[in-house]
């Protein structure tokens, strides 16, 4: 037997302008960058994530109703876009079943690429009966069997430039499987893989140089895993920031790209850098094709590595429990490099204490354990338009 089975996992999404008559769209309009307000988008005074009024040109985009197939029990959006002229977006999802919906709407992120004007957040404190949000993800308590999704886009009304959306989507898992008991293994698979012995050429950045600099931003670099891994990622597509957008950067820093990659993550209201859909939203401000999804286990995973595209995944463990890995943490992001000639992960831990450090080898089945038991297998895609994605299986989650 495989490791290929596990939980139900299903990810959707639409790109722009070729889908917008998917969906449902008031004032905007498709262009060859994607989706923007129109002339006859809404004007009138809009309530800022920072709780302010003010005057806004507005539009939005309502995905058809989104079939799973399953019970869907969580939902993380995830969204590629633009926001210059101080604009910004709002992503909201609903549950969906039986042809109606399951649930309200519920805000998923309040978003723009730079922080001078509009603090980019998620929204704490939506919960009822139905369903809950927690961070970056719709947690669903009631009967559903499908997503809708719904994007806003806003621009100050006397700004020329607004946002520009060029792709939306969203994964949606169904109830989490068994405790992993260890046979069979997810993660082990009976036969090599495509990737076994392939290690990607993805540079090392450690977040621990930046340790107790700059704690505006969740404190400093010891819990900045998530913005490094993205900015590795970046590194490795030729992607990174040009110098000239973080020369604010000071005290002078080791690797200040690291530094503007932690602010431009920064969720206000978790007060974090880990928020997931913020980090693949700043790789696409860079160009790429960015989404969340969740795997089910190390061969789904070697596909993308065989296709040349590293992963970015969040895992949770005790000292000792992944060989390798000699700290507790109860969330984690690393990026999937490779894999040995006998299957074993080749991770970039940021997690040490200086670049030479970060490439680590963890143990197969351990690792695949606190990855999935973790965090579901959650997974960053990230990679430019034109690199093209391994064939999905059947139960598409990519």
């Amino acid at each position: 037997m495989t490791d290929t089975a596990g939980r139900d996992v299903a990810y959707r999404s639409f790109r722009f302008p070729a889908d917008l008559h998917l969906g449902t769209a008031t004032g905007l309009r498709g262009t060859d960058r994607g989706l923007v307000l129109d002339g006859g988008a809404d004007r009138g005074s809009h309530r800022r994530p920072d709780g302010r009024v003010r005057r806004y040109a507005a539009g939005s985009w309502t995905s058809p109703p989104v079939p799973t197939g399953f019970g869907v029990r969580e939902v993380v959006p995830s969204w590629t876009a633009d926001t210059p002229g101080d604009g910004w977006l709002r992503i909201e999802l609903r549950g969906w079943h039986d042809g109606a919906p399951a649930t309200r709407w519920y805000v998923l992120a309040e978003w723009a690429a730079d922080d001078h004007a509009v603090r980019r957040t998620s929204i704490p404190g939506q919960r009822d009966a139905v369903a809950t949000v927690d961070t970056d993800t719709l947690v669903l308590s009631t009967t559903a069997t499908g997503w809708q999704l719904r994007v806003t886009l806003l621009r100050p009304d006397d700004a020329v430039a607004g946002p520009v959306l060029r792709t939306v989507g969203a994964v949606a898992t169904g109830p989490a499987s068994p405790p992993y008991d260890g046979c069979p293994a997810p993660g082990g698979a009976d036969t090599p893989g495509p990737a076994w012995g392939t290690v990607l050429d993805v540079p090392r950045y450690s977040q621990r140089v930046h340790a107790d600099t700059h704690p505006q931003w969740a404190g400093g670099g010891d819990s900045w895993c998530s913005p490094t891994c993205t900015s590795m990622v970046l590194a490795y597509w030729g992607a990174e920031p040009a110098p000239e957008r973080y020369a604010w950067v000071t005290p002078p820093d080791p690797r200040p790209v690291v530094v503007h990659a932690a602010r431009h993550c920064f969720d206000h209201a978790y007060a974090g850098t880990g928020n997931w859909p913020f980090n693949t939203a700043y790789a696409g401000v860079h160009g790429m094709d960015a989404f969340v999804t969740r795997l089910r286990s190390l061969t789904e995973a070697e596909a993308f590595v065989a296709a040349g595209v590293p992963l970015i995944v969040s895992a949770s463990f005790r000292a000792g429990e992944v060989p390798g890995l000699d700290y507790d943490t109860a969330g984690h992001l690393v990026v999937l490099v490779g894999f040995t000639a006998g299957g074993d992960p080749v991770l970039n831990d940021p997690y040490a204490p200086d670049d030479e450090g970060v490439r680590r080898i963890v143990g197969r089945h351990a690792f695949a354990r606190a990855w999935q038991s973790g965090s579901g297998g959650v997974a960053y895609v990230v990679r430019p338009p034109e690199v093209p994605l391994p064939v999905p299986p059947a139960q598409a989650n990519w």
